[in-house]
C-alpha cells in the first residue's frame, strides 16, 4: 500500500512541478504568486519526503495517512477529469 501511494503522490508532484514550470516559461508564475508556488511545492515536497522518512524509520502507519493527504485530492481530482471526458457534458 505504501509503494502504491507513493508513486501516485509522486505523479502528483510531477504534475505539480510541470505545471509550475509551464507557468514560470510563460510568465504566468511572476513575484505577485511566488509565494503561493513556493508554499504549493513545499507542501508537495514535504509529504513525499515526510513520507519516506516515516516509512523508513518504521512508521509505516502513519507515512500511509502522511501519504493519504496528497493523494485523496489527487485521486478526486483525477476522477473528475476522467468523468468530464467519458459524459462530455455540455457547459452552455
Amino acid at each position: 500500500m505504501f509503494r502504491v501511494l507513493f508513486a501516485f503522490d509522486a505523479l502528483v508532484a510531477a504534475v505539480v512541478l510541470f505545471f509550475f514550470f509551464w507557468g514560470v516559461s510563460d510568465g504566468t508564475v511572476s513575484s505577485f504568486n511566488i509565494g503561493l508556488w513556493t508554499g504549493l511545492l513545499a507542501a508537495v515536497a514535504g509529504v513525499l519526503f515526510g513520507g519516506y522518512y516515516l516509512n523508513a524509520s518504521g512508521n509505516r502507519v502513519l507515512a500511509i495517512l502522511l501519504l493519504l493527504v496528497l493523494a485523496i485530492p489527487g485521486l478526486l481530482y483525477l476522477l473528475f477529469v476522467l468523468l468530464v471526458i467519458i459524459a462530455q457534458p455540455r457547459w452552455n
